[in-house]
């Protein structure tokens, strides 16, 4: 009888820099530490946005947000990574990656605050709106990609989703079309080990997410997703393969939710805060500050510096996008379709809007 034989495979695991500070003496030399003091000043903004957010959330001015506490370095670490030219395609939990990019913030918290206008990328920055829907902006993203192949533009698109994001059909869909017609695009799974209240070994039976690259035909990759400098090479290694014509990536970033999946859930039903402890102990913001410190770029001083500059910027955000203007109630009806029906017509009418 035939022998069915699966070939194994062995998924590259990437870090440069240990929780410890300690930086691995062959790979570092490959990120700087001009780029790691940026990725340390990024985090402390992307973290002051986000615990800004969630006490907004709390006093009732913004609505039910995500936060990305724990998650910093795979977002702002993979963000720098791409070029202004490249396209990104975020779910609804990279704020990091907006902050990372220049995304105004004032935009980011109208948005959170309901206000769809907050979603209208400024015409600088290649940035699709966040995808509520989980994993169904992955074909979008790959048919980006392919569309700029087929146009000869020497660009990337990136995409990012969850670990439950892995297990949807879009997934699938996206990385074996993909796959076939070598499409120059990166996916970026954040692994934060829980799809809201379902542990990662409930959800995918795979050793790795990295490994459903294969089954696509092109490689997947896991790094250390608390390890900025890690999350940035293996993103800008893709990112030149893609446009390179070498095709898609999958980079798996093993990293940890600190907080509850939304301000609507309360994580300590379903988890243990053991856990969390020890994956708090790993988290981005510290292996960075051991690592500036052992160079001598890091002090007290500076620290607060960088911080107090962070929460300043985020508070003149937050006046500017209380004070904007809110939206027209008739955009409910007048931006629905290209263009107003009869009966839309007739509505707008009837409830004094104009036209």
């Amino acid at each position: 009888m035939p022998v069915n034989i699966i070939e194994k495979i062995e998924v590259k695991y990437l870090q440069i820099i240990n929780e410890k500070g300690e930086a691995d003496p062959n790979l570092i030399p490959s990120v700087s530490d001009d780029e790691i003091t940026r990725f340390f000043e990024t985090i402390i903004l992307a973290r002051a946005f986000n615990q800004r957010a969630l006490s907004l959330q709390r006093e009732g001015r913004i609505g039910t947000y995500a936060s990305i506490l724990g998650q910093e370095a795979s977002q702002v670490g993979s963000a720098l990574a791409f070029s202004v030219e490249d396209w990104l395609f975020p779910s609804f939990r990279e704020s990091g990656v907006l902050v990372a990019k220049g995304y105004p913030m004032w935009m980011l918290y109208r948005y959170w605050a309901g206000d769809e206008r907050g979603m209208k990328c400024p015409e600088n920055l290649n940035i699709f709106p966040m995808s509520v829907p989980v994993g169904t902006h992955v074909p979008h993203a790959t048919g980006a990609a392919w569309a700029m192949k087929l146009k000869g533009h020497r660009k990337a698109a990136g995409v990012y989703f969850g670990d439950g994001g892995s297990s949807k059909g879009d997934f699938h869909e996206g990385l074996n079309f993909a796959g076939v017609f070598k499409a120059p695009v990166v996916f970026l799974c954040q692994n934060n080990q829980w799809a809201i209240s379902v542990p990662r070994s409930l959800q995918t039976a795979a050793k790795t997410i990295a490994q459903k690259a294969y089954a696509h035909g092109f490689e997947g990759i896991q790094v250390d997703g608390n390890d900025a400098a890690a999350v940035y090479k293996a993103t800008k290694d893709a990112v030149e393969k893609a446009k390179n014509g070498g095709g898609p990536t999958l980079i798996e970033c093993f990293t940890y939710r600190l907080d509850d999946h939304t301000t609507a859930d309360d994580a300590s039903r379903y988890r243990a805060k053991e856990e969390v402890e020890a994956w708090r102990a790993k988290e981005p913001l510290v292996r960075l500050r051991l690592y500036l410190e052992k160079k001598g770029k890091w002090t007290k001083e500076y620290e607060e510096g960088v911080t107090k500059k962070a929460q300043e910027s985020v508070d003149a955000e937050i006046k500017k996008a209380e004070a904007y203007p809110p939206p027209d109630p008739a955009d409910l009806i007048r931006y629905t379709y290209a263009e107003l029906t009869p009966r839309q017509k007739k509505e707008m009418k009837e409830s004094g809007w104009g036209s």
